[in-house]
């Protein structure tokens, strides 16, 4: 692990840290020491992007968090179809970043898109036009400045609430069911309950996954860089997209290497923190007592977390972000606002209901808003897939006319016929299949012995490995893909399939290890002193006792680890250019030529890529929630 992670990843930003003080002159490199980053101080894109980056990342775990608690909870209550609702949910999360970018261009197209005529023909669109949510109706949603951030913002929400949703699945699994049924003998009402319980329960989960997430979105590129490429003009252009304009485009690698660098410490320094909240809260469980005093505890825990500093950071980003972005901010207050208060609602009415008696109408009310507020969120993820669902059957006629939007007339195999017919669809599916595959085995066998390590053997320097671990996801790709290439083609292996699955590493290890250090901590430390007692090696232990117990935590990180290697796109686009070794995404993305999109080929692409990943997850499901239950969200 260490080996891979210094070859790969350590030795790459190395290479960027010495390109940073360089500069190019004609065919020349000049050396010019901190000059790069001093012009940084008055460079008005620089300042753009990192603004927009922390709105675009602030913005989106905002709204993550609200939509993932919300359908974690719906589904955690839901006895029947649990499983095949939370992995219609995993969808968008599985879904290419690729195929989102084009689904969702399409739909929000201010003319042919489908979200334009749905709201135009409920009366929607005009009436937010009325309230100023809209400049103008019908709303040119990625060409109009005021409403392509808060689109790309929506987009990644869509694509980022199912991870939010499988985490506090899991954390919810793991909060004992004796507290609620002593908050409920003490007579606390739904709210005191998810006040004093829940969210105490899952503030550790939330704390991972927001700290995770923010750093996964902050550092995003694929998904703005294809929906609107950082415009309309630089208004949605993040500081990655910066810095790849300045190394890529403009061949300014030293200042590219310097937008990137300079975020390093800010992004490293939330790491550390949430490694030493991880460390600390292993040391600090509360013993069992009897449900009463568990009750009162978890109401002293809540009172302590509404003092804690995060309410202070809270406080601050709101502050900046009402300063960064007001345009954004007052829209996305409302429409919050609008979510939080029917759900209040809805809760004061149930507990009325129940504080007088009516068990029944409680019972009631408390399922109608439920199914309501699931139908809500399901046809949130499902209506762009449904889109691409039957896009797929339509036939090109169809297509082109823009007739049968919403249901095709026949229903037809053409585009499947023809996406095999004109494109190297198979090709490009077999190496999907096998990088895939080759990544995930790599990032198991490594992942499992450096997670156990660091688990269990006590040796000098393990907190500052398992930092430098998670350092690995700061670095943006579109700057680690530079001396990586650079790497590769020193060893002659650019235009093949080992150039992805030497690479793929850099981005699979690191959350695996994590994920497995989490786990294996979880398993009794007594089961392998019995075993070396009984006398097993600690090779022996580790293979016969821990890696049995571990299956779910090992699944899970299968699961993750070949989800991001199927959808990874940057690196894929960067180091292979022949059409006979490109995966589905760069294969996909090369059947746009310019203005000439195939719709129908790429909605039947989407759906044949989706498909088989769905299945796996909603068959893993219980295993998947089980294996962050016992792993890494416990810390």
């Amino acid at each position: 692990m260490a080996v891979l992670v210094g070859g790969l990843v350590l030795v790459p930003i190395a290479r960027s840290i010495i390109t940073s003080t360089t500069e190019r002159h004609g065919q020349d490199t000049v050396f010019v020491g901190l000059d790069n980053y001093l012009a940084l101080v008055n460079d008005e894109q620089f300042h753009t992007g990192v603004v927009n980056s922390f709105v675009f990342t602030a913005y989106a775990e905002v709204f993550k968090v609200v939509l993932g608690l919300a359908a974690a909870l719906l589904l955690h209550h839901r006895r029947r179809g649990r499983a095949v609702l939370a992995g219609l949910l995993l969808v968008p999360w599985v879904v290419p970043t690729v195929v989102t970018a084009f689904s969702w261009r399409a739909l929000l197209d201010p003319i042919f898109g489908s979200v334009n005529t749905l709201l135009t023909v409920t009366g929607i669109g005009p009436l937010l036009a009325s309230a100023h949510l809209v400049d103008s109706w019908p709303a040119g949603w990625l060409s109009d400045p005021s409403l392509a951030m808060p689109s790309v913002i929506l987009v990644n929400v869509w694509k980022g609430v199912p991870f939010f949703t499988v985490c506090f699945l899991a954390g919810l699994k793991a909060i004992p069911a004796d507290l609620y049924e002593a908050a409920t003998i003490d007579g606390a009402s739904s709210w005191q309950r998810f006040a004093n319980v829940t969210l105490p329960g899952l503030r550790h989960v939330i704390t991972v996954t927001v700290t995770l997430s923010s750093i996964w979105t902050f550092n995003n590129f694929d998904l703005v860089w294809l929906l609107t490429q950082g415009g309309p003009g630089d208004v949605t252009a993040p500081y990655v997209l910066v810095a790849y304009s300045k190394a890529i485009l403009q061949l300014q690698y030293g200042a590219g290497a310097a937008v990137t660098l300079v975020m390093l410490p800010i992004i490293g320094g939330l790491v550390f923190v949430l490694v030493r909240l991880l460390r600390q809260d292993t040391n600090s469980k509360l013993p069992r007592r009897r449900r009463t005093a568990r009750w009162i505890g978890a109401r002293r825990w809540a009172a302590t977390a509404r003092k804690a500093p995060p309410w202070v950071v809270a406080a601050l980003v709101t502050g900046l972000l009402a300063w960064a972005s007001p345009q954004i901010f007052w829209k996305a207050a409302v429409v919050l606002g609008v979510i939080l208060l029917v759900a209040a609602a809805v809760g004061r009415v149930v507990s009325t209901l129940q504080s007088r008696g009516g068990r029944r109408a409680s019972s009631v009310v408390s399922g109608l808003g439920s199914w309501v507020a699931l139908a809500g969120l399901l046809f949130f993820v499902l209506g762009p897939l449904y889109w691409i669902a039957v896009t797929a059957f339509k036939s090109e006629g169809q297509v082109v006319m823009r007739t049968d939007d919403l249901w095709p007339t026949p229903w037809t195999l053409e585009q499947f016929g023809a996406l095999f017919d004109n494109q190297p669809f198979g090709r490009w599916y077999l190496n999907t299949l096998l990088v895939s595959a080759a990544s995930t085995t790599v990032a198991l066998v490594c992942a499992a012995l450096a997670g156990y390590a660091l688990a269990r053997l006590r040796f000098r320097g393990a907190q500052g490995f398992t930092v430098t671990v998670l350092l690995t996801y700061v670095m943006p790709g579109a700057l680690l893909f530079i001396p990586l290439y650079q790497m590769l083609i020193g060893t002659r292996l650019t235009d093949s399939l080992w150039s992805l699955v030497v690479t793929y590493p850099t981005f699979t290890l690191p959350f695996a290890t994590w994920l497995l250090v989490g786990y294996f901590s979880s398993i009794p430390v007594e089961l392998e002193e019995a075993a070396l007692v009984d006398g097993c090696t600690r090779v022996q232990a580790f293979g016969r006792v821990v890696l049995p117990l571990a299956k779910p935590g090992l699944l899970a990180v299968a699961l993750f680890t070949l989800t991001n290697a199927w959808n990874e796109f940057l690196f894929a686009f960067v180091f292979i250019t022949k059409d006979e070794y490109k995966t589905l995404p760069v294969g996909m993305q090369s059947m746009i030529a310019g203005d000439v999109v195939p719709q129908g080929q790429l909605a039947a692409a989407s759906l044949l890529v989706s498909i088989p990943v769905v299945i796996m997850y909603a068959l893993g499901q219980r295993f998947l929630t089980e294996g962050l239950t016992a792993g890494a969200v416990k810390g």
